[in-house]
Order: structure tokens, then sequence, then C-alpha cells
């Protein structure tokens, strides 16, 4: 089933994270070979994974970025495979039109820029020509410098903002608006208390008209919280989950797909439930 069909059904929707990376915070190296990469991905969606989203250099804080040929090595084989493979949308996590481009010659079907349209002069044409959809991240800085130190003085309006912005420039570039999501890019540039804000507030960035994306999985505001590591933060992770459903967010990015798929339905049932009241 294509993202549009799945956008309009009254769910929240499952995205499963697949990194093909040997240092990605949460889960460097588990799935850097090929074979396992595939297996894990065709296990995330027997259990509940309505999108594979699949990333080849890591955007964990303080990482350095990796050349497009590496990139690429590590994503194409995987991508290709499971397309012949898996019948759920597959989403590139980039931010480098060529490997985007080739990505979604592979199969992808999605392209996940953490750079919100702005790392690369040619992804928003890429994204235009191909009619794909475009998930558009809010970032401070880069992987390697956006925990040094960020700050905001507003922080929902600055995004707020930012957002405005950017979806501006999308359409301006015929990118369609049936085909922007947003992503207010939990702890990527922020602060502990923001990410909370961000969860709590998240309906003002719902109330711009986009689908709003989520991903709050296993990420440090969870571990410095509750002072646990990463492989411990299941229970801040479905507390995280739970709230942006309840504020509006339509896609979860999530590592432990079975675990959170259970804490989605249930928090779509409360959703749905108040708004029938």
């Amino acid at each position: 089933m294509t993202l549009s069909k799945l956008l309009c059904q009254n769910r929240t929707l499952i995205m499963g994270v697949l990194n093909i990376t040997p240092d990605s915070f949460s889960d460097g190296g588990e799935f850097y070979d090929a074979d396992k990469a595939i297996e894990r991905a065709v296990q995330m969606v027997e259990e509940g994974a309505d999108i594979i989203d699949i990333g080849g250099e890591s955007s964990r804080p303080g990482a350095d970025p990796v050349n497009d040929s590496e990139e690429l090595r590590r994503v194409l084989p995987v991508i290709s495979a499971l397309n012949e493979t898996i019948d759920v949308p597959i989403s590139i996590d980039t931010y480098k039109s060529v490997v985007a481009e080739q990505a979604l010659d592979a199969g992808a079907t999605i392209i996940n820029d953490i750079s919100g349209l702005r790392g690369d002069n040619l992804m928003a044409q890429l994204s235009s020509e191909r009619d794909v959809h475009s998930i558009i991240m809010h970032m401070k800085g880069t992987p390697r410098t956006m925990q040094v130190n960020p700050s905001y003085n507003d922080l929902m309006t600055e995004l707020v903002n930012y957002f405005e912005e950017r979806i501006a420039f999308a359409l301006s570039t015929g990118i369609s608006r049936e085909k922007i999501i947003l992503d207010p890019g939990i702890g990527f540039g922020k602060r502990v208390a923001d990410n909370f804000v961000i969860l709590n507030e998240l309906q003002k960035i719902c109330d711009l008209g986009y689908p709003v994306m989520i991903g709050p999985s296993r990420k440090s505001f969870i571990g410095k919280t509750l002072e646990l590591p990463e492989n411990e933060r299941l229970e801040g992770t479905s507390a995280s989950i739970t709230a942006a459903i309840l504020n509006g967010a339509k896609i979860v990015r999530v590592h432990d797909v079975k675990e959170m798929r259970r804490v989605v339905l249930i928090s779509d049932a409360i959703r749905l439930e108040g708004a029938a009241a």
C-alpha cells in the first residue's frame, strides 16, 4: 500500500528504523550486514511496521559524515532486496540527492531528509520531479554540532516559523502539498526540556495542516531523565509515543516495533474515544 493511502487511514502509522551503520547511537553495527538488515526489516513488517526507514549514515550527536559511495554501498543492496520482499513503503534517510535518487531507483518512495531540504540544493528538485513524499525535519546545526549548547528564545514559535518557511520553499519547487510531512526533530539540536515541550505542544505544528512524524525512540532525553542506557528506555519511549499521538502525531518512528505497536493501538483507542465523546 502506498504512503498516500496509509495516511488516509484514521490511525497512527509506525515507521521502523533500520540503521545500516557501524555507529548509530542505539543499534550501531547490529544490522550493518546486509543480510541481517534485510532479515530485521522483514521482521519489523511482521511486527506491524507500516514503513521501513533505511539509513546508511549515522545522525547521532557528534557523528562524522560518510561519503556518497559508502552510503550507497550500505543501503542500495538492502533497498533492492526489500523492494522484492516486503509490501510496505520504503523510506531513505539521507540529506544527499545522489543517494536519494539511487535509492528511489532501487525502490524507495519516501525521502526522509534530516536537513529539511537545506543540505543539498538538488534534493527538493528531485522530490518534485519524482513526486515522492518528503519528510522535512528541523535540526539546529549539523549532527556533529547540534548538541553543542543549543538554545531557543521561544522554541515552538521558532519551530512553527521554520516549518512555514520550509513548506513555502517546498511548494515553490513543485513539491505537492499532499507529499509533505513534518518532523520537529526530537533530539536534533534540542535541550532535554525542549523535547518535552515539543511533545506537550505538538499540536501547534500539527495545526499547520500537514502530517507530523515524531521520533523519540530511545533518545538521550529519555536516558538523561531516567538515568538509563539506550537498551533500557522502552518505557520512556512508550510514554513519549503516547503523548505524541494524543497531541496529533500521524507517524511514529521507532526501533522496537512489536512493543510500540501495542502502545500505538492503545493510544489510538484513547485518542479516538476522546474525539467521539
